[in-house]
Parts: C-alpha cells; sequence; structure tokens
C-alpha cells in the first residue's frame, strides 16, 4: 500500500490537521504495513489529540531547520558582500546610521545577477549568432543576382566588418545595397552594348532612314528604270 492512498486515510480521519504534517506520518505508516487492512487497523488507534500533537512537533523542527538554513544564508551573503551590522558600531541615539532594511535585498538580486549573467551572456551570443547568419544569408540571396564576383567579393567582406543597431538599420542597408547592385549590373549592360558592332540597318539619314533600307530602295528603282522602255 503507497503512502498516498495511508495519507487519504488520515485525512479522512484527521480532517483538521494540516496535509504537510499528515503527509509526514503517512510515510512513516508505510514503512510499517503491507496491506490496507494493516493500515487502517494503525489509523484507528491513534486520536486526534496525540496526531495533533506529532505534527506540531514535525512543524517546529521543519520551522527550526528553514530557519537556521535562512540565518546560515544571510552570514553567507555579509561575509561575500562584507556587510556590517552598523547597529552594533553606533550609538543608539544616532538615527541617521541606521542599516539600510533594503541592504540585504539588494544583496540577494546582486547575487542571483552574478549567477544568472553567465548564462544570460550565453544565450545573447547565441540570438547575436542567429541574427548574423539570418542576414547573411538574406544579403547573399541579393547579391545573386551581382554580375561581378569582384564586386560581390567586396560587398560580403565589408559586411563582416560591419555591426547594425537594430533590423531598421540592416534593413536600410540591404536596401542600398539592392539599388547598388542593380546600378552596377546596369553599367555593366551599357558598357557591353557599347562594344558591340552597330547593325547594318542602324545609321540613318537626315531623312530618318538607315542607310542599309536608303541602298536597298535605291537599287530597286533602278531595277525598274531599266526594264521602262521595253515591252513586256
Amino acid at each position: 500500500m503507497n503512502y498516498q492512498q495511508i495519507l487519504a486515510l488520515l485525512q479522512a480521519k484527521f480532517a483538521g490537521v494540516r496535509k504537510d504534517g499528515l503527509a509526514q506520518l503517512a510515510r512513516m505508516i508505510a514503512l510499517q504495513v503491507t496491506s490496507q487492512e494493516e493500515a487502517q487497523a494503525l489509523i484507528d488507534k491513534l486520536d486526534v489529540e496525540k496526531v495533533t500533537e506529532t505534527v506540531k512537533d514535525y512543524r517546529k523542527d521543519v520551522d527550526k531547520e528553514v530557519s537556521e538554513a535562512n540565518k546560515t544564508y544571510e552570514g553567507n551573503l555579509k561575509k561575500k558582500f562584507k556587510f556590517v551590522e552598523l547597529d552594533d558600531q553606533t550609538p543608539a541615539d544616532d538615527p541617521t546610521k541606521k542599516t539600510n532594511p533594503d541592504d540585504l535585498q539588494a544583496a540577494i538580486k546582486a547575487a542571483v545577477a552574478e549567477v544568472v549573467k553567465p548564462l544570460n551572456d550565453e544565450i545573447a551570443a547565441l540570438r547575436g549568432s542567429k541574427i548574423s547568419e539570418s542576414r547573411l544569408q538574406m544579403l547573399t540571396e541579393k547579391l545573386g543576382s551581382c554580375k561581378d564576383e569582384t564586386f560581390k567579393a567586396k560587398v560580403l567582406k565589408d559586411f563582416n566588418r560591419m555591426s547594425f543597431t537594430d533590423d531598421d538599420a540592416f534593413n536600410e542597408y540591404l536596401t542600398e545595397t539592392e539599388t547598388d547592385i542593380a546600378a552596377f549590373n546596369q553599367d555593366l549592360a551599357n558598357k557591353g552594348l557599347g562594344e558591340q558592332g552597330k547593325p547594318m540597318f542602324g545609321q540613318k539619314n537626315n531623312d530618318g532612314v538607315s542607310s542599309g533600307v536608303a541602298s536597298f530602295i535605291q537599287s530597286q528603282t533602278e531595277k525598274e528604270n531599266s526594264l521602262g522602255g521595253k515591252e513586256v
């Protein structure tokens, strides 16, 4: 029979007694019985007065242990942070040099902060690494349309040296870089067209007709004139 079942039997009989005390008593009974019948027989022998007194004694022991543990903890804090009991060193009639009641609370807060700081630093570092990886991926995607590998390599190299105060600052940089990429690609395209030869019909005369088209019209006209005096 487990202790929870025994606790239920105790609560049914001693409804006004503290549960934590009955739980301790149930654990003690569980060590001595093997069946519900044995447990019930043992509980039937107990009376309210004895159980109440036992629980009170148990609570006294627990409270004493808690109090001593708190005193030990406070003493360790005072040693660590070198606190001094000002009331023991100053006259009782000097109200300006009384111990600050917030000192202990501040010390506890400082001790907790000291323990938590390495964990917070580690979390911040991981978060910063994830943000950097995400931003690098976004920049790399934008550079995918860049036609010049030298320009692309320079942008990536400069990015590794940069830092951004927040997402807005990075987004502004990303937009500017995207604009630079488009302008750079357009400049390369313009230079490429300038180096190509002009098409045969590309040059135009004063009438707005290309030289190639004008030559074609003239050849057709001369052919018709050569056939004008003959009967067909």
